[in-house]
This record gives structure tokens, sequence and C-alpha cells, in this order.
């Protein structure tokens, strides 16, 4: 097998491994190439805001939910009550769950 080395603007894939000139076709290098062209300018910003957001951590601020959350964090939150089953707790099983630990759950009365 010969050294692959392919090409795209912005994109370069070297290796050597069976079956990847099939799959990396020059249809999907330009693919993959027009990704790359698509998203590095974002994906630069949010690593450089991941990477201010730290420095402010790291000097001591602490992190903090969004505003626009405020509302839903502030009103009242009631969750339904435990089912009945839940609730007659008769056994745990307080170990791994094997054969023996369940015979002795069912049986411990």
């Amino acid at each position: 097998m010969s050294q692959f080395n392919h090409t795209a603007p912005h994109l370069t894939v070297t290796g050597q491994t069976a079956g990847q000139t099939e799959i990396l076709t020059a249809e999907a290098m330009a693919f993959l190439a027009a990704l790359v062209d698509q998203f590095t300018a974002a994906k630069n910003l949010l690593l450089a805001q991941r990477n201010e957001r730290q420095a402010r951590i790291n000097q001591g601020e602490k992190p903090d939910f969004p505003a626009e959350t405020r509302e839903q964090r502030e009103r009242e939150w009631k969750v339904a009550g435990l089912p009945q089953e839940a609730l007659d707790r008769r056994t745990e099983i307080t170990g791994p769950v094997s054969r023996k630990m369940v015979i002795n759950a069912l049986n411990s009365g």
C-alpha cells in the first residue's frame, strides 16, 4: 500500500490505512474542507471564550447560572410523592447483586 497524503484547502490528512482512499475521496475531502471552513471561526471563538472564562475562574470568579433562567430557578418547585411500592421497604440488598444476596434478602423476614 502506498503512502496516502491528500490535501484540501485548510485540511490535510496523512496516514496509511487500508481502504482510506475509498473513504476519503475527493468529494469527501471537499465536504470536510467545507466543514472546516464553515466552523473554524466559531470553534476558535468558543475556545477563546472558554479560555477567558477559565482564567476568570482561576482568579476566583465563581460560576453562576444564566440570568435568563432566574425565573425557572426561583419559582416554587414541587415533585410528586413516592409511589407506595417505594415506601414499603422491607428488604434491601446491601452488596453486589448476586444469587446469594437476593436469596438472603428475600429470606430476611
